[in-house]
């Protein structure tokens, strides 16, 4: 049964190894951890685990100190096997975040297990009508679904408790099947069957009655007495116990040859309309109970949502007894079209429930909650029972409602429910039924509800949604404009509607005039109102639902201006520790208040982000806003010191940083470096929300140590343009404020962007400034980094002589400062400037040096950049097999700590390497390497010299004319940057036009 596919063309296996196929594709799903995880999440058909269930599941009393993040990073991996083409950043749709926990939703028929259970209930439904051979026959397939033992690969306590469970219901089935085939008179086909089974399972005592009856059966008396000898031997060794009294019992009869043990043919199934005539004859007439229709009415101008709409009428459709009755929970932000959804749904379903539909509004987000005793009145009114006879009590009135709705087909919509409480009474008991739940709650703990996290409209749905309301012709004729309006409604598809009612109400506008009055944040929610529609009321009626610390909670997080918002970002903004922080921030992910992007990361709608900071502005101090973006400063600068720490072993700057707080620390330079790439978006957004808004040199400082701490993630080269964004933004502020510490730290990171652009004259007046501040307010933050910078900056424009007199500088300087691994840095970049001057010899002795020095202080990031400098010396001296070396280290380390600057630069080099080894096939290899980096870091300098060096080595393998074209490409790229290559470039392109002509000629 491997590999067997299903909608959505997943299948996974439990009765066996813990596995998953993808049309028929078996998926790599990991270590034995992370197959446990898997297994739980199945085993738990779509309900909710929280991370403390799987750790102590899979850890047991043995869990490591850092499980949570082990958890979350094998969920991550899950997802990404389970959805490989899910867009990053984008909900999960299968391995989903429920609360603080994770739930898997499968596709239905998806579970070997699934099928085996339905297999087994339809099997016993056929037993119980009579149907003996169809009952054997699908309790035999159902088994074949075994594959060996349950949960194999699967590790911990709770996968050996659930082994041994669906063991046991394995061997459970069988004895079952057994029965019937003895029933059915199978006896001599069985017996070499029972023979096995009762050797593996030798204290059975029921397969040991059975295979003594098929022996007796067979006419093997003294066979069928030796197996209850032998039973009772084992029985007294292994438990010191006897038989029981059923087997004790019919070793008596087989004794006595009861005639009962014959085999007696079973009598065939009563036809069904002869029961139905006998019912009729031995049952009154039934009560004639009313057709309830209490649906509100659908709308007509209902738009997208197909894909989960079909969901959620299959579900609906799914009534059979072994998968009990259907409930839907569709949860979701207020506004998102829950209500709109289900009723759309509901009526489209009407054929599957002949015999009506219930509705209540069950005000769960308002002052006035429907309680369930309320909507069960009203329902039971609905179904015909007078009001003088309905009982008083909740369990009375739940149990006559479901008592009335068994053996009927209702679909029962229960909207805009509260919590699982409210709902719970309200659920129809038996097969047939069905349930639609609206929530902005999550309903997690919704006793085996498919829970459908509704998320806001597509683009192209939330225009056509627009497009029906104010007029397809108006629409068509500004498409342009109209996406922007469903843009700045956040394609929530209550403001689109109340939009573009507005609009359809108003003739002489226009599209394009909506678009000025949206943009603007602070009337946006003033425009989404027509009517009693308004956005705002809506989401207020959720914030009214919160406790104290949930509202401030709420408030203080639309503060921030980031993306998204991590759990140590959030906790630093709400001033608490990480856990409280987490149970909040989660608290309001179940109220569909907050999004949980990730696990660990969260975020709002924008419209929510809008409310929330305006009901921030009425209610919070000014000067308590101010410490809550004090405290994310001073969290992020904590974080991102440390892994400049890390990064740049030996380092001044880390203890120069005016850190205030605490933040995130790493154990090694790759996760230091993952964090500031993943938290980079949020960290800018900081930045830049700094220098908009302070007023004092004090509030911009922290924002510009950011910026130098941060040096890791520019060399990781993923977020070019924000440093250069972020970091004009923070100078331009502290030339307003007259704050110089600040000019003198954003000018130095300026720098740096500029020289990684090759933008050499600009960089240089920056550095050239930022030394000048250095000295004369005697700040050492980076005063040897500077001279550094200043002197590759010159080296760059070969003004060899002058770059080695301010590498000796900076070398002085972290000699009185006693800073080796500077002096080191110094040492390794001056090679290149001896060598500029033709001085081989003390070009490799500086190489060697700065290699030394690193390798004894025991830095790896300094290690890397030493030989890629040593690489570059002894490559140019002719001692290509060692260059090689040194390059291929410092490559290793570069891809590991995802440094791509550094990936691309020795990439290039390693091409030139093998250029002059002529080997110039792994030439090409490796500059086609350092293009494609140079190209997805947007990095045109680097670009250039990649071409550059292709050029050359496909030149050396004969292709003529694609050399010139790569040669031709870096001669624009350097000729558009200024940079000094261009004029070598030309030189080598005319040799190369002048050798054409010869050999043309």
């Amino acid at each position: 049964m491997a590999g067997q596919s299903v909608e959505g063309g997943l299948w996974f296996a439990v009765l066996g190894p813990v596995r998953a196929w993808r049309e028929g594709q078996e998926l790599d799903l990991g270590t034995p951890l992370q197959r446990s995880i898997l297994g739980m999440l199945l085993l738990r058909e779509g309900r909710a685990v929280t991370p403390a269930e799987m750790i102590d599941a899979v850890w047991g009393e043995d869990a490591p100190p850092r499980a949570l993040g082990a958890l979350r990073t094998y969920v991550s991996r899950l997802r990404t096997v389970l959805e490989p083409d899910r867009p990053a950043r984008s909900r999960p749709e299968l391995l989903t975040s429920i609360g603080r926990g994770y739930a898997l939703r499968l596709p239905d028929d998806a579970l070997d297990l699934t099928r085996f259970e339905r297999g087994i209930a339809e099997a016993e439904a056929a037993r119980k009508s009579g149907r003996l051979s169809a009952a054997a026959e699908g309790m035999r397939a159902a088994l074949t679904l075994f594959e060996g033992e349950p949960l194999a690969g699967a590790v911990g306590p709770y996968a050996e408790h659930q082994r041994d469970r669906l063991a046991e219901r394995r061997v459970s089935v069988i004895e079952t099947l057994m029965d019937l085939d003895l029933e059915l008179g199978e006896h001599a086909a069985v017996v070499s069957e029972l023979i096995a089974l009762t050797a593996e399972h030798p204290l059975r005592e029921r397969l040991r009655a059975q295979l003594m009856l098929a022996y007796y059966r067979c006419g093997r008396q003294g066979d069928a007495l030796n197996v209850f000898t032998e039973t009772r031997e084992a029985l007294i060794d292994e438990l010191g116990i006897e038989p029981g009294s059923e087997l004790t019992a019919l070793h008596q009869r087989i004794l006595a040859a009861d005639p009962a043990l014959t085999h007696v043919p079973p009598p065939a199934a009563p036809a069904e309309q002869a029961a139905g005539e006998l019912e009729a004859e031995e049952e009154p007439p039934a009560l004639e109970l009313p057709r309830p229709a209490q649906l509100p009415a659908a709308v007509n101008d209902f738009t997208g949502r197909k894909e989960v709409a079909v969901r959620v009428h299959t579900l609906l459709s799914s009534q059979s007894s072994a998968e009990g009755v259907p409930v839907v929970a569709l949860c979701g932000i207020g506004g998102v079209g829950k209500t709109t959804l289900a009723v759309h749904v509901a009526h489209a379903a009407d054929d599957l429930f002949p015999d009506g539909q219930l509705y209540a509004d069950l005000r769960g987000h308002s002052d006035e909650v429907t309680a369930p005793e309320s909507a069960l009145g009203g329902f039971l009114r609905a179904l015909g029972i007078p009001p003088d006879v309905i009982p008083d009590g909740l369990a009375e009135r739940s149990a006559l409602y479901r008592s009335l709705l068994s053996d009927r087909r209702i679909l029962v919509l229960l909207d805009n429910a509260r919590d699982a409480d409210q709902v719970s009474p309200l659920l129809p008991g038996s097969p047939g039924c069905a349930t639609i739940v609206t929530s902005r709650a999550k309903l997690a703990d919704l006793p085996a509800a498919r829970l459908i996290d509704l998320d806001v409209m597509e683009p192209d749905e939330a225009l056509s949604l627009f497009s029906s309301v104010a007029g397809p012709e108006r629409v068509a004729a500004e498409h342009g404009a109209a996406m922007d309006v469903v843009a700045a409604c956040g394609f929530l598809p209550l403001a689109v509607r109340i939009v573009a009612a507005r609009l359809a109400a108003r003739p002489s506008w226009t599209v394009a005039s909506l678009v000025p009055r949206l943009a603007d944040e602070q009337r946006r929610l003033d425009e989404l109102r027509v009517g009693n529609l308004a956005v705002e009321a809506t989401f207020a009626l959720g914030y009214g639902q919160l406790e104290p610390a949930q509202a401030r909670a709420f408030r203080l997080l639309s503060l921030p201006k980031g993306p998204d918002i991590s759990i140590g970002a959030a906790a630093a903004v709400l001033a608490m520790n990480m856990y409280e922080a987490e149970e909040l921030l989660e608290s309001l992910v179940d109220m569909s208040l907050l999004e949980a992007t990730a696990p660990g990361r969260y975020r709002f709608h924008d419209l929510l982000r809008l409310f929330a900071r305006r009901v921030l502005d009425k209610t919070e101090r000014p000067e308590d806003k101010t410490l809550a973006l004090r405290r994310l400063l001073g969290f992020y600068l904590a974080s991102s010191r440390s892994a400049h720490r890390l990064a740049y072993e030996g380092s001044m700057i880390p203890d120069n940083l005016a850190v205030v707080g605490s933040g995130l620390t790493f154990t090694t330079v790759d996760e230091a470096v993952a964090w500031l790439i993943s938290e980079g978006d949020s960290l800018f957004a900081a930045i830049n929300q700094a220098a908009t808004t302070s007023t004092a040199g004090e509030q911009l400082l922290p924002a510009a140590d950011m910026l130098v701490a941060m040096e890791p993630l520019l060399e990781a080269g993923t977020h070019t343009r924000e440093f250069d964004q972020g970091t004009r933004a923070v100078l331009a502020a502290a030339l307003g404020l007259a704050d110089e510490a600040s000019e003198l730290r954003s000018r130095y990171v300026l720098g740096r962007v500029l020289f990684a652009g090759n933008q050499l004259s600009e960089s240089e007046t920056h550095f050239r400034r930022v030394y000048e501040l250095s000295d004369t307010r005697d700040e050492k933050i980076v005063t040897g980094e500077v001279l550094n910078a200043l002197a590759v900056v010159v080296g760059r424009q070969r003004r060899h002589t002058e770059a080695l007199t301010l590498f000796d500088a900076a070398s002085r300087y972290y000699r009185e400062n006693g800073v080796p691994a500077g002096e080191a840095l110094v040492l390794s970049y001056s090679a290149r400037d001896h060598l500029g001057l033709g001085h081989a010899e003390d070009a490799i002795a500086a190489a060697e040096k700065g290699l030394a020095i690193f390798t004894e202080i025991g830095s790896g990031a300094g290690t890397a950049r030493a030989r890629y400098h040593l690489g570059i010396v002894l490559s140019r001296v002719g001692r290509l097999t060692e260059a090689v070396h040194h390059h291929a280290e410092c490559l290793a380390f570069f891809r590991s700590s995802k440094q791509r600057v550094w990936e691309q630069r020795v990439c290039s080099r390693l091409a030139e390497t093998f250029i002059a080894a002529g080997r110039y096939p792994d030439a090409v290899r490796h500059a086609e390497q350092a293009l494609m980096v140079s190209r997805e870091i947007g990095h045109p300098y680097g670009e250039a010299l990649s071409l550059t060096v292709l050029g050359r080595a496909l030149r050396g393998l004969g292709s003529v004319a694609r050399s010139l074209d790569c040669l031709r490409q870096a001669y624009d790229v350097f000729t558009r940057l200024g940079a000094p290559e261009a004029g070598d470039l030309k030189l080598l392109l005319d040799g190369f036009a002048v050798e054409r002509s010869v050999v043309e000629s």
